[in-house]
């Protein structure tokens, strides 16, 4: 299987229509339809990044096993990877204590974020100031081609 195939990871679980009801009835989304998604590595327990979803990204994911956000720039459905290729498959969903904040376990293929790093924490304060802790990986330009917007 390649990393742009949407099928999802390894053992594919199909979840039931009633399933995504109910996930969708506990999620609080905010006055813009949208919940936040912290994307976690699933194997390792890196957090790879933040994004939205609103409920038709839940809806999507849960349905295809590959990750849908909501992109507030685009202002439109994003799955991950369609442009890079670094597509996010979906090994568990979780929703928090208070409905308002998701836990997507993915499997990641390649980088998560649009700079080429593995994820988009790669900066951190340190002494005097802000210190960059990780290395790009993948040029932006060879993600999404020159001049590309991510």
């Amino acid at each position: 299987m390649t990393a742009t195939e949407t099928s999802p990871a390894a053992d594919p679980r199909a979840i039931d229509p009633q399933a995504i009801g109910a996930a969708l009835a506990v999620i609080r989304f905010d006055e813009r339809g949208l919940v936040a998604a912290i994307a976690q590595q699933h194997d390792t327990g890196e957090v790879l990044m933040l994004a939205w979803m609103n409920a038709d990204a839940v809806r999507e994911t849960l349905a295809t096993g590959r990750v849908c956000y909501w992109s507030r720039s685009r202002n439109g459905l994003w799955r991950k990877g369609e442009t890079s290729g670094q597509v996010q498959r979906l090994v568990e969903l979780r929703v928090d204590c208070d409905g308002d904040t998701l836990l997507l376990l993915v499997d990641q293929a390649g980088v998560a974020c649009h700079t080429g790093r593995r994820n988009c924490f790669f900066r951190a304060v340190r002494g005097d100031g802000l210190e960059t802790i990780a290395d790009v990986e993948i040029a932006p330009e060879t993600l999404y081609g020159p001049g590309a917007k991510p």
